[in-house]
């Protein structure tokens, strides 16, 4: 396994080099300078590329931490409780990053989600760092 690990270091060492940038002269660019910098060279940003990659979104109604030996003793009827109240938002997660709150609706006999706020992308990107 590792001398897989050392080859593809070998191969991002060597197109590191082919580009003129030597593994050792890399540095770390913060999003934010990406982002400004793609901006400000005027480039067109393409979003069809990423616009059918699959993501998880995921509708959170609470949790709770309870020990190993209390979920062992859960059993049907059993009711766990939830640090959220009744009546508060539901939280909305798309790959485990909270995206808005919204509230639980009933279409057609399916559970749905009617979202009430959505949080900022800079607020998601502040969450981040």
């Amino acid at each position: 396994m590792s001398d897989d690990k050392d080859d593809s270091m070998d191969e991002w060492a060597a197109a590191m080099e082919e580009a003129g940038t030597p593994m050792d002269k890399a540095e770390n660019v913060p999003l934010d300078k990406l982002q400004s910098s793609a901006r400000s060279s005027g480039e067109d940003i393409n979003l069809d590329v990423i616009l059918d990659i699959p993501v998880t979104i995921t509708m959170e109604i609470g949790s709770t931490k309870i020990n190993i030996r209390n979920l062992l003793q859960l059993n049907q009827g059993s009711v766990v409780e939830l640090d959220r109240m009744a009546g508060e938002p539901l939280d909305v997660v798309v790959n485990g990053t909270l995206i808005a709150h919204g509230e639980v609706v009933v279409v057609n006999e399916k559970f749905g989600i009617r979202l009430t706020d959505i949080i900022s992308p800079a607020e998601r990107v502040k969450k981040l760092k």
